[in-house]
């Protein structure tokens, strides 16, 4: 072999090896499985613990618990009215749902899925977060425009506070901050979990209502998907407006995997919006995977890579009167399942 064939065949052989790795790399997301559950109410937010292995998924009046391995139904949650969001407190060994028709937060014993008290918050608690840092659980109460603080311990509510408009999903960094959304008002709040303060109200302008939210810890990065259908990125020490990307219709749920640096926007239109963060202040859309329509919240499996959302087919929506201005679709019964989407 001579000086110039064997270039030729190293040069063939790096050539090769960068497409394959970049072809890992890019993988595009797809449903996996499909797995039906039981019962045919409405649905909100999803939790994996990737150590214990549960996946919960809210539904109306009870809480799924699956196995985040196999998807079996490992037990219910039940007695639960308006079933939103769930937080947990590993250890404490307790677990918490707010509970919107009731304005209550339900806890549970990790273990044993049992319902160990309820707690009054406030009418519509929506978003409920675990803060780590003074082991207190924050419920934001939507329609009540307000966030009922609970000592996570002792299941005593600290404080309830004004926030000044409708809040959404929430975010903390584990160290004495929570950001939480107002969708009414298009603002970041900046709340100090040790005063229960508002330190900052930022604009997320040219973000509107916003909905989904995640956080960098690592580069103080908040990620906050909005009906506008654009995702802000934004300096969570000083607000600034970093970086928009474009993402789907009908956004709910926003999640960042620090391993990989991917930023996850599940969306109502039956998308899943990827976006690869290059550095804190430089992201791009790599992917709108397909997903199916209604599945606009999901959790992330930090162990397996999977994505997982839930759906259910739906009748037309009925026509509108002046009692029900803007009625809702009905769910078809049989119908309601998980999707377990990876690369």
């Amino acid at each position: 072999m001579n000086q110039f064939t064997k270039w030729c065949w190293l040069l063939f052989w790096v050539v090769g090896i960068s497409v394959v790795h970049a072809d890992d790399v890019t993988k595009p997301y797809h449903i996996l499985q499909k797995v039906k559950l039981p019962g045919d109410s409405g649905w909100d937010y999803l939790k994996v613990d990737s150590e214990t292995r549960r996946l919960y998924v809210t539904h109306e009046t009870e809480v799924l618990v699956l196995d985040a391995d196999t998807y079996k139904l490992i037990g219910t949650i039940e007695g639960i009215q308006g079933a939103h969001g769930i937080a947990l407190a590993r250890k404490l060994g307790k677990g918490f749902i707010s509970c919107g028709k009731s304005g209550t937060v339900v806890v549970f014993d990790l273990k044993t899925l049992k319902k160990i008290s309820e707690i009054t918050a406030q009418k519509d608690a929506d978003c409920i977060v675990y803060d780590s840092a003074t082991t207190q659980v924050f419920t934001f109460n939507g329609d009540s425009a307000n966030s009922t603080v609970i000592d996570a311990a002792t299941g005593n509510v600290v404080k309830t506070f004004d926030l000044g408009g409708k809040p959404e999903f929430a975010a903390v960094d584990g160290k004495g901050h929570l950001f939480n959304n107002l969708e009414d008002k298009s603002l970041v709040l900046d709340i100090d979990t040790r005063t229960l303060e508002i330190k900052h109200r930022w604009p997320i302008a040219p973000g509107e209502t916003p909905s989904g939210m995640a956080m960098d810890t690592g580069n103080n990065r908040l990620f906050i998907g909005c009906r506008n259908k654009l995702v802000v990125v934004m300096d969570a020490k000083s607000g600034k407006v970093i970086q928009t990307l474009p993402i789907g219709d009908h956004v709910d749920a926003t999640y960042f995997d620090p391993a990989s640096g991917t930023v996850f926007n599940s969306c109502g239109d039956g998308t899943l919006n990827v976006v690869q963060q290059n550095s804190a202040d430089n992201y791009q859309v790599v992917e709108n995977a397909q997903t199916e329509p209604g599945a606009r919240t999901m959790a992330f499996d930090s162990k397996t890579g999977h994505v997982f959302l839930v759906t259910a087919d739906t009748r037309p929506a009925p026509t509108p009167t002046q009692d029900n201005p803007k009625p809702r679709r009905k769910m078809i019964p049989g119908t309601f399942r998980l999707l377990v989407l990876g690369q």
